[in-house]
């Protein structure tokens, strides 16, 4: 442990500077301006593992942004471990609202400001540092294979096919992620559960053309009123979703596991001054964090149409449209929940007008069990680390491809998150705490530790 904070403590400023490299490059996998930028990140990972250690460091071209992949074979009899994590990020609208260039990151207040200082950058290069660190130092107890894709804030159209056509090459023990969050270095945690994601994009079409609002306006029905209506009946008083069959496979939590889940420290008064809101809100007889933890919902991402620029148009648009995204939980299938969605939505529109919905992207909600040897690593290693055993909580946020990678490769993963709420991911000036990043290395090195030895342990006891 004293090696490992030394090799930190001497190499502080130049982790930060390769991190810093990786952020300044704007690498928004949903703007297509940007695929330049995406083939730049991927050649800075590749060449970031080779220098950290790995034999092997390749970039794959897929149909969408290329893969990264690394790895260091140091002894076939031992574990493998596979760490997973993006280089793409999310766009920085509205970039007025950034304190300092989303890409040009800064240091303030101890905490890393950037797009993509958290989420998931920062949090993936803690596990290239903690790689070059063991490898330095010579403590490497296990194998290590590293694959970074860049469409994860897209949908990670092209890691399935990628993992299923190199699924020999991807073999592992365990498969460790830090694209998650923590209660606190105080009150640390690890993410037990991912709620899954169906997310649709809702056209609703009224008059061929856009009308005057004057003289067409009570005889033609206008689609952003049209909208809002349908919109507002998709839930009730009580924070319910109103589809139709919407909550039919929900698996409900016992009261057990409830009480469990309570224990994590939580100040609702708080929670509600950080946020600037005077009131919460959501499904009745459930509490805040289990609202979003092991409850399912639905949310407007988006909606425009009509005249939205500056000064008056009294126009009656043609169209609108809305992005629409429902987090589910263990056993709802996110295909499923688009279809009901879908025809709900053809059920409740007006004759007035026309609805088209369209499937952009999701993935199945996953949960990770307790009671296994990798999560008994990380909790002895955040334990060594931060002086607290952790608590297992369930996030209220996705990464679609996590149960994809139990399904195409048979493997478990381990979600070692790293990020605070406080850090604004997706939002103007996302930041990332130095001591979280720093503790995180700290960490990664002693979960591999800890897993290398009790998979030995386990491997001598079964023979």
């Amino acid at each position: 442990m004293e090696d490992t904070k030394h090799y930190i403590a001497e190499n502080r400023d130049r982790f930060l500077q390769e991190l810093f490299g990786l952020i300044r490059i704007p690498s928004i996998s949903s703007e297509p301006g940007h695929k330049d930028d995406m083939i730049r990140a991927a050649e800075y990972w590749r060449k970031s593992l080779r220098e950290a250690g790995c034999d092997k460091s390749e970039i794959f071209a897929t149909e969408g942004n290329p893969i990264v992949f690394g790895e260091k074979i140091i002894d076939c009899s031992l574990p493998t471990i596979l760490v997973y994590g993006h280089y793409d990020v999310m766009p920085v609208d509205p970039v007025e609202l950034w304190e300092s260039p989303p890409f040009k990151p800064e240091v303030r207040d101890g905490r890393i400001y950037a797009r993509g200082a958290d989420d998931d950058k920062g949090q993936s290069f803690m596990h290239a540092k903690a790689f070059e660190l063991m490898v330095r130092t010579r403590t490497l107890p296990c194998n290590v294979k590293f694959m970074i894709e860049g469409e994860e804030e897209v949908g990670s159209m092209n890691i399935g096919p990628f993992c299923r056509k190199y699924k020999e090459m991807l073999k592992s023990d365990i498969i460790l992620v830090s694209d998650t969050g923590m209660i606190g270095l105080e009150n640390p945690s690890i993410t037990v559960g991912l709620r899954g994601l169906t997310y649709l994009q809702v056209e609703v079409t009224g008059p061929n053309i856009d009308l005057h609002s004057g003289i067409f306006g009570g005889a033609v029905a206008n689609p952003i009123n049209a909208l809002a209506k349908m919109i507002a009946s998709l839930t009730d008083d009580h924070g319910r979703i109103t589809i139709p069959g919407f909550y039919d496979d929900v698996v409900e939590i016992s009261r057990q596991e409830r009480d469990e889940m309570a224990r994590a420290p939580f100040n609702e008064a708080d929670y509600m001054s950080n946020l600037g809101v005077d009131e919460l809100y959501g499904e009745k007889g459930f509490s805040t964090k289990e609202r979003t933890g092991i409850r399912p919902t639905l949310d407007v991402n988006g909606i425009w149409g009509g005249y939205t620029a500056e000064g008056t148009k009294t126009v009656l648009p043609s169209k609108t449209w809305a992005k629409i995204s429902m987090r589910l939980v263990p056993n709802q299938d996110y295909q499923k929940i688009g279809r009901l969605f879908e025809q709900h939505l053809l059920d409740i529109a007006p004759r007035s007008v026309k609805v088209k919905v369209e499937m952009l992207h999701g993935g199945q909600a996953y949960v990770s069990p307790i009671d296994t040897i990798a999560y008994q690593a990380a909790g002895k290693a955040i334990e060594a680390t931060l002086g607290k055993k952790p608590i297992p909580v369930r996030s209220g946020g996705s990464i679609p491809i996590i149960a994809d990678f139990e399904e195409v490769l048979g493997v478990k993963t381990i979600l070692l998150g790293f990020g605070l709420e406080s850090d604004a991911c997706h939002s103007p000036n996302e930041s990332y705490p130095l001591e979280n990043f720093f503790k995180g290395i700290e960490t990664i090195t002693s979960f591999y530790q800890n897993f290398a030895a009790l998979w030995l342990t386990k491997s001598s006891a079964s023979r």
